[in-house]
Order: structure tokens, then C-alpha cells, then sequence
């Protein structure tokens, strides 16, 4: 389904995303990210809808749509690298700290911190060139919105 797709994010030198494929693969991220712990909450479900509605301004029906593209995507994908790759082309830098707080809003969805979605996002934020700093700061806010 998605073959194109993958097949430009493994080239060596991918083209840059168009905005619709980068919405995708930051989707696809952020479900990535909710599976990293092998559970895949409702409410990991519903943060992923509320991230990518409140950033690009999607209907609930297009957002559902989305995350549902998403998660075929991430099954079908190689590996997160690719994925982040494709974001940090995509976003400017000054906009990939708030790609960062949504997915820790996604990992803390769930109420728990699990060490393996602490090492992905270690991992993502590192790729996507947000230091572990800006990476902890935003993890902050996104806990403090919690309370």
C-alpha cells in the first residue's frame, strides 16, 4: 500500500517530503513510539488523534484517518531512522522541539514511563537534532500540562 512511499524514504539521498507524506511519517513516528512498550493504549490512540488534530488542524474524521494510514505505515516501515530522517527534513528545526513534545505527550498518554519509549525517543529527539536538554524540557511541560 504505502510502497512508493517506503521506497523514497530507503533511498540513500531521499527527495524531501511533500507535506502530506511528512504528516504521515511523523503520524507513523508517533505510533512508533506508542508501540515501543509492546502496549498499545486507547489512550495512547487518543493522544496521537489530539497531537496531529491541534498540529495540522485536521476534522476528527481526517485525523482518524491519518493515524489509521499510520499505523499500516509503521508495520510496513523499516526502521525509525528512515522515519526521523524524513521529519527533520520536512520540519524546520525551530518546530521539531514541538514534534518532540508530542511524542513524550504520546509515551505519558498511558500514565507510565516505560524504559523502552525512553530509549526510542532518546534516540528520535538525538536524530531529529533536539539535545537531551531541549528533549527533558519539553518531556517537562508536557507532564506539567498532566497535572
Amino acid at each position: 500500500m504505502f510502497a512508493e512511499f517506503l521506497k523514497n524514504l530507503v533511498q540513500p539521498n531521499p527527495p524531501r517530503l511533500a507535506d502530506v507524506d511528512a504528516r504521515l511519517a511523523l503520524a507513523a513516528l508517533l505510533v512508533r513510539v506508542a508501540r515501543a512498550d509492546g502496549h498499545y493504549d486507547p489512550a495512547e490512540i487518543t493522544k496521537i488523534e489530539t497531537v496531529l488534530g491541534a498540529r495540522y488542524g485536521l476534522t476528527p474524521a481526517d485525523t482518524t484517518a491519518l493515524r489509521t494510514q499510520a499505523e499500516i505505515l509503521e508495520l510496513e516501515a523499516p526502521d525509525t531512522v528512515r522515519f526521523t530522517r524524513a521529519i527533520k527534513d520536512a520540519v524546520p528545526y525551530e518546530d521539531r522541539e514541538s514534534v518532540i513534545e508530542g511524542l513524550w505527550a504520546v509515551v505519558l498518554a498511558d500514565g507510565q514511563r516505560d524504559q523502552d519509549e525512553d530509549t526510542l525517543l532518546r534516540l528520535v529527539a538525538n536524530l531529529l537534532g533536539v539535545n537531551d536538554r531541549d528533549s527533558a524540557l519539553a518531556r517537562q511541560r508536557v507532564e506539567a500540562n498532566l497535572k
